[in-house]
């Protein structure tokens, strides 16, 4: 692999992938904007992601495309898709990585990450990623109504995260047709 241009090229667009803006997933180095699963173009995150011949996927895409098929399997109305439920495992050993926490990075206890809700190390068995930071899954709730959230529930908003109810309230559009029934203002203060 050719080291000119800076570093390791993106598998997604061909281009150097520089410390800052990198994702480690099914081994290489991935721009964040281009890890998206290839086939829908959907966001992807360490819930979410599914390789498979070097190419990333969403749960929904990869189950379609490579998963069992044949009657019991889903192929038909009245199917279920997980599409990247909480918990879900990616396909890879060296699935998700977000930029900063491989060897030599991270504190000075080792590699662990801090928990921006609570200032701690978080390791990888109570890790969860969700706005491009690893939480502890009991600080992964919403800031305001503490509501537990997982990667698709969550909005965020200057490096805290929200459940969707709580991020319309705060920080969505106020006035009339926007209130909570017919011909309500909303008072902001």
């Amino acid at each position: 692999m050719s080291r000119l241009g800076g570093g390791a090229k993106c598998p997604k667009c061909g281009k150097t992938v520089y410390f800052n803006e990198e994702v480690v997933s099914a081994g290489s180095k991935w721009h964040k904007m281009c890890f998206k699963c290839d086939l829908c173009n959907k966001m992807l995150d360490s819930f979410t992601v599914k390789d498979h011949e070097g190419k990333l996927y969403c749960g929904g895409c990869h189950g379609k495309n490579f998963g069992p098929k044949g009657y019991g399997y889903g192929v038909g109305a009245g199917t279920l898709s997980t599409g990247g439920a909480l918990g879900s495992k990616p396909s890879s050993e060296t699935a998700y990585r977000p930029a900063g926490t491989g060897a030599g990075g991270g504190n000075k206890y080792g590699s662990a990450d801090r928990c921006p809700r609570c200032s701690k190390s978080v390791y990888a068995a109570e890790k969860v990623i969700g706005a491009g930071q690893s939480w502890h899954k009991s600080c992964f709730n919403c800031k305001t109504c503490k509501k537990k959230l997982d990667s698709t529930t969550l909005s965020d908003k200057d490096g805290e995260i929200f459940c969707k109810s709580c991020y319309g309230k705060d920080f969505g559009p106020k006035g009339y047709g926007f209130g909570a029934g017919a011909g309500t203002l909303v008072n902001t203060k």
